[in-house]
Formats: C-alpha cells, sequence, structure tokens
C-alpha cells in the first residue's frame, strides 16, 4: 500500500498564536482603551477553534489586566496557553510551543505590528506571520483548512485543557516522575479500527510529525483499503486517566509478509509524548504478532523531526536488522519491555 504525499507538503497550523493590542481587540489595554475582541476576531476564533485548530497568546503587556481583560469578555477559555509580558515575542511562542508539545512549523501567528511579526519570524522562520488585515481571510486559506474535521478535532481544545490541569498537578507532585505516572492510572484500550475511526486515523497521519515511525500518511481509502485486507492490521488506541479522556492517541498499521509482521506505522499523539505509552504500544502489537505466530518486524524511515521514536523502538526491544537507503528494518529481540507498568492495556474487540 503506497502512503499519500502529504506529509512533503507544508503541515496544518496546529495553533495560531495571537497578539492582543490592536489585533484581538481594538486599541491598548494600558492605555485606558475600551479594548473590546473585534467582531472579525470573535469570528476567527470560533472558526478555527471548531476545526480543531487551537488558540494561545503572544502580547507585550501586564499579565493581570490582559488576563482579565479576557475573562471578562468570555474568551479566555478559548486560548490554551497565555504568555503577556514584555520579552520577545519569539520566546513567547517557542514556549507556547513547547507547552502544547507540537512542532513550530505547526504554528502561526497574527500581529498588528510588523516589527513584532519580523521579530518572530526572523528568530523562528518556520513559524507563519500574518497581518492583523489578513485576519478575516484566514479561516479560508489552505493551511487553516484541515481534510477532515472529526469530532476528537472539535474537543481538541476540552482535551489540552485537561491536559494543563495533569501539568499543574504534577508540578506540585512530590514523588518521583515515575511516581506521577503510576499516579494517573493510565489505561489505554487497543482495537482493530473501524470505519467510525478512519477519519480520525486519516487525521493522526497528516498532524502528527514528531511520534512518527516513517513519516508516511494514509488517506480514508488506503486505512479503508487495510482495514479490510487479510494482510493488513490497522489498531487504533485510546487513553484515559483519572483527569479523564485523552481520545484516540494512537495507530499502528501492520503488514503480514510470510512469517513475519511488519509495522510500517506507528504514531502517537504529541499530546501524550510526555506518558510513555509508546512503548505500551509497541509491546501490545509485538504480543499480537507473536500470538498470531508471526516474527516482529519494524520499518523506520527518518524525518527531520521523529528520532524519537527510533529510540522508543530500541527501548521496546527492536534492534537494527537491515538499512537501505534512508530506511532501517528493525527485528524484536525478544525480550519484553520493562517500561510499562504504569499502562493498563485493555484489549478491545476485533470487530
Amino acid at each position: 500500500m503506497t502512503p499519500t504525499a502529504e506529509h512533503t507538503t507544508q503541515p496544518t497550523v496546529k495553533c495560531l498564536v495571537w497578539d492582543l493590542d490592536d489585533t484581538l481587540w481594538k486599541g491598548v489595554l494600558l492605555e485606558q482603551d475600551e479594548a473590546v475582541p473585534t467582531s472579525e476576531a470573535l469570528g476567527v476564533l470560533t472558526a478555527l477553534d471548531e476545526r480543531g485548530i487551537l488558540h494561545a497568546v503572544a502580547s507585550r503587556s501586564a499579565y493581570g489586566p490582559a488576563s482579565w481583560n479576557l475573562r471578562e469578555h468570555g474568551v479566555e477559555d478559548l486560548f490554551c496557553a497565555v504568555e503577556v509580558g514584555w520579552g520577545p515575542k519569539s520566546g513567547a511562542v517557542r514556549r507556547i510551543a513547547e507547552t502544547l508539545n507540537i512542532g513550530l512549523d505547526t504554528v502561526a501567528f497574527v500581529d498588528n505590528d510588523p516589527v513584532e511579526r519580523a521579530e518572530v519570524s526572523a528568530a523562528l522562520p518556520e513559524v507563519r506571520c500574518y497581518p492583523v488585515e489578513r485576519l478575516p481571510e484566514l479561516p479560508g486559506l489552505p493551511e487553516f483548512t484541515p481534510s477532515v474535521v472529526t469530532e476528537e478535532a472539535r474537543r481538541r481544545r476540552e482535551l489540552y485543557r485537561a491536559e494543563r490541569r495533569r501539568t499543574d498537578a504534577e508540578e506540585y507532585f512530590t514523588g518521583t516522575d515515575a511516581d506521577f505516572l503510576a499516579s494517573l492510572e493510565l489505561v489505554m484500550t487497543v482495537r482493530r479500527a473501524t470505519e467510525d475511526d478512519l477519519a480520525r486515523a486519516h487525521e493522526l497521519t497528516v498532524r502528527t510529525h514528531q511520534l512518527n515511525t516513517t513519516g508516511q500518511t494514509y488517506d480514508m481509502a488506503q486505512l479503508r483499503a487495510m482495514c479490510a485486507s487479510d494482510r493488513h492490521e490497522v489498531l487504533v488506541a485510546t487513553l484515559r486517566d483519572r483527569f479523564g479522556d485523552y481520545g484516540t492517541i494512537g495507530l499502528a498499521v501492520s503488514e503480514r509478509r510470510g512469517d513475519d509482521s511488519v509495522l510500517l506505522l506507528l504514531l502517537m499523539s504529541c499530546r501524550v509524548m510526555s506518558r510513555g505509552v509508546g512503548t505500551a504500544l509497541i509491546g501490545h502489537v509485538v504480543a499480537r504478532a507473536r500470538a498470531a505466530g508471526h516474527r516482529p518486524l519494524a520499518e523506520f524511515v527518518p524525518t527531520e523531526v521523529n528520532r524519537v521514536m527510533l529510540v522508543t523502538l530500541r527501548f521496546a526491544g527492536f534492534a537494527v536488522a537491515e538499512s537501505t537507503g534512508d530506511s532501517t528494518l528493525l527485528v524484536h529481540d525478544g525480550a519484553a519491555s520493562s517500561h510499562t507498568g504504569h499502562v493498563t492495556i485493555v484489549a478491545g474487540d476485533d470487530r
């Protein structure tokens, strides 16, 4: 099955970072202007939020008054990260990307001030910058138009805000990192993908870059064909913990080649990078292969950002068998992983 070439194009924006004064609202808050969010800004906030595109703030101002004004006008909950201060906006944008665990090439920035846009562009050339005059047209641009909008996408802001609660809990946790992971009571359910999963599975392939073993993307028709194929197995993984549901966060596509089961693609949502669940999903895929009498293999193709997935495969017990050009074939050494005790795996039904 040949993957699509979507991963070679500019990725869809995952987060739009907003300036506040004369961008989100008219006027300058600290100069006693009314500072009411404009109708154009509210329209863009709503339209992109419904597509699963996150919003954040990077503004030069005083944090207290800015936060109060966002809350006063009922828009505070639309933002997943708020960086307000007097430092360079490029630093704020970088911290936002790190907080949301997304690549800078999936971040966009809108600001009325050409000097601020130039500073961000110079320091972070991957970030796409837009003047406020273009704000009304942003929802119509291809980079702000995901190919598929799933129900999970519409909940993305809620999922990220839940993640913020987890982060806050971790900050005040007094035990070790391992103790905190254990305290989350993580439960991963892995099952065969069904028709209802295909839109989200496709969305994961085009949105996930850092935690993607091969950089491949599959469209819905390809995924549907593999689900129906006797040679392929398409698995989806959902995750929950004591704070709530993470949604569908993982995808694994395997192909049977004789006595071998080859993992063609494994990816995990960047939202769960710090949860150590990638090794758990790999371990489950390996166990399924061995239970069917197959030797577990995995393909790895390096991209600019996915080296962490090679490390994850190695931690999960895979060793390099052969390398051809940019592609590496790995074989599992048979040892069980010792890094997944904090995750309970539930095998869903194989409808």
